[in-house]
Formats: structure tokens, sequence, C-alpha cells
């Protein structure tokens, strides 16, 4: 016997238990990728389009504003805003209703929850709010969320005082804010304590 004769031998043995691969045209092709759906496409411009419109109603600014030092106390009422009304929120007397903590938030985050949360508040009647904006000192530029915070809380027409809170419960970094009352919460307190109607 030749040696190739041994070699073709010694292959056709290793070779035995081998199956031959399915011809590539008997292979199923997978199905090719179409894109998302027209329900998908409708769904995300709807999604688009609320963003959007939310986004105009939005009237808290994004344009520079008014540095403020880290470590500045801040304080501002609407006129008419009773000082007693001022100095038990300066004090902390008012029952914090819903708490907001901005920290790790970028400007653009901090805008979308700050006016989401004012209008939640008029809406569901709380009065007394807690947002902690931090002091940024270690920041590229110091205070900036802070001087946003401040800004917003002017330009929102619900908002009738605020001031730095208490140290325990963030002091410098954290402000309560006051939200005016809804013609609703008006009611129940004239009800409450007897006094004629107005609506």
């Amino acid at each position: 016997m030749q040696e190739n004769d041994l070699d073709e031998d010694a292959f056709s043995a290793a070779m035995k238990d081998v199956e031959p691969l399915n011809h590539p045209s008997s292979i199923a092709p997978k199905a090719l990728w179409q894109g998302p759906s027209q329900t998908h496409l409708q769904r995300q411009q709807a999604a688009a389009d609320f963003a959007k419109v939310e986004d105009e109603k939005n009237m808290l600014s994004l344009s520079e504003v008014k540095l403020r030092d880290p470590l500045e106390v801040l304080e501002w009422k609407q006129e008419g805003v009773q000082l007693a009304v001022f100095n038990k929120l300066r004090k902390g007397g008012y029952l914090i209703e819903r708490e907001l903590d901005l920290h790790h938030k970028t400007v653009k985050e901090a805008r979308v929850l700050v006016y989401d949360l004012i209008n939640q508040a008029s809406a569901k009647g709380w009065r007394c709010i807690l947002i902690s904006h931090g002091k940024g000192q270690r920041s590229e530029t110091p205070g900036k969320l802070k001087s946003y915070v401040a800004h917003w809380l002017v330009q929102h027409p619900m908002v009738i005082a605020y001031c730095s809170a208490q140290r325990q419960r963030g002091g410098v970094g954290s402000v309560y804010l006051l939200v005016k009352k809804s013609a609703a919460s008006k009611e129940t307190n004239r009800e409450t304590y007897g006094q004629k109607s107005d609506i």
C-alpha cells in the first residue's frame, strides 16, 4: 500500500463522524430590518410634540442670570405678603409638603423639575416646598444652580415668597418657598373660618 493511500484512509477514519454543513442556499435568510414601524414613529413624534409644547409653556429662563454667592442668604417676597407670613417662612414654621433635590442636576434638568413641582403644588394645594439646590462652591461657576433657582422663583407667578432654609434643612444650600393659594384652597379657608365667599 502506498503512502498516499495510508493518508487517505487515516483522513477518512478521522472524518467519519463529521456531518456536512447545509448548503448556504438551504438556510433561511434573516429577515431584513425594516426600521421602526409607522406606529412607533407616530408615538415618537407625539412625545416630541408634547415635550415641545410643555417647554414652550415653561417661562423659567435659561439665559444668563445674576450670579449669587454660594454662601449668600436668599430672601424675596412679593409685595403684599405680610411680614408675619414671611417671618414664619424664614423660621421654617410651615409644614413642608414636598421636597426637591437638585444635586447633580444640570440647569436644563433643574428648570423642568422646578417648573413642574411648582405647578403640581399649585394644583394640589401644597403651600410650602423645600428645594435643595446646593451651594456650588466647587463648581466651575460657583453658585450657578443656586443663582438660577433664585431667579426662577421670582419668575414663576405662583411663588409669592422664598428664603434660605434653616441650617438643619440645608441652610444656604436650600430654600423654602411659599406657593400662592389656589382659588379652591381660598374657598376652603373661607368655609373653615366662616368668611363670606366671593366666588
